[in-house]
C-alpha cells in the first residue's frame, strides 16, 4: 500500500514539474521583451557600415568629377591663349585649383593636387612629341621631345594639342569602408589651340616650333 502511495506521489510530482516546464516554455516563446534591443544591436553595425560606405563613395565620386572638370579647365584655358609665360600658367593652375574646393584649400596652387600642362606637336609620322610642359608643384615636367601616346582620333599630322593632367589623392574620413591611405584619382584632357596654330611658351619668336 505504501509503495503505491509513494509511486502516486512521485508521479504527481513529475506531472507538476512537467506542467511547470511546459508553462515556462510557452511563456518563453511568447515573451517579446528585449528582442527589439537584440535585433537593434545586431543590425546597427551593418547599417553604419552601409551608411558610411554610401557617404564615402558619394564623396569619392564627387571628388573624381571635380578632377575631371579641373583637367578640362586647364587645357581649355591654355588653348585660348596665343602665348603663355610661367605667371600665366600659375594663374591657370590656381583657377583650376578652386574647382577642388572644399577638398583642397590653402596655398595656390595647392601641393595636394598635381597639375600639368603640356603642348604636343604631332609630326608627319603621327607621333605626339612634347614641345613644352609645366607642372604645378614645381617638379620636373616631361622633357621636350618626349613621345606621348594620344588617341587615334587626334593623330593629325602637323597639328598641336594642349594636353593637361590632374592627379589627386582622396583620403576618406572613415577608413573602414575604403583604403585608409587614400584613393588616387586622375584624369586628363586634350584640346586644340583656338587663337593660333600653337600656344607659344616664353615666346621669343612668333612662329610655332615643329621639332
Amino acid at each position: 500500500m505504501n509503495g503505491r502511495a509513494e509511486a502516486a506521489r512521485t508521479m504527481k510530482r513529475h506531472t507538476a514539474i512537467w506542467r511547470r516546464m511546459r508553462y515556462l516554455a510557452v511563456r518563453f516563446t511568447r515573451d517579446r521583451e528585449g528582442i527589439a534591443a537584440t535585433e537593434f544591436a545586431v543590425i546597427v553595425p551593418i547599417m553604419l557600415v552601409l551608411f558610411f560606405g554610401v557617404v564615402e563613395m558619394s564623396n569619392g565620386i564627387t571628388a573624381y568629377r571635380k578632377v575631371t572638370i579641373m583637367a578640362h579647365t586647364l587645357s581649355d584655358l591654355t588653348s585660348q591663349s596665343k602665348s603663355v609665360q610661367d605667371s600665366d600658367l600659375t594663374n591657370f593652375f590656381c583657377a583650376a585649383n578652386g574647382i577642388m574646393s572644399p577638398y583642397v584649400s590653402g596655398t595656390c596652387p595647392s601641393n595636394a593636387v598635381t597639375q600639368s600642362i603640356v603642348e604636343l606637336w604631332v609630326n608627319s609620322s603621327l607621333q605626339a612629341r612634347v614641345q613644352w610642359a609645366k607642372n604645378s608643384d614645381g617638379s620636373t615636367p616631361l622633357a621636350a621631345g618626349t613621345v606621348v601616346a594620344i588617341p587615334t582620333s587626334l593623330q593629325v599630322a602637323n597639328t598641336y594639342i594642349i594636353y593637361s593632367t590632374v592627379i589627386y589623392t582622396y583620403v576618406p574620413t572613415i577608413g573602414y569602408v575604403m583604403n585608409k591611405s587614400g584613393v588616387i584619382l586622375n584624369d586628363y584632357s586634350y584640346t586644340r589651340p583656338r587663337q593660333s596654330q600653337c600656344v607659344l611658351y616664353d615666346a621669343t619668336t612668333g612662329s610655332c616650333p615643329t621639332s
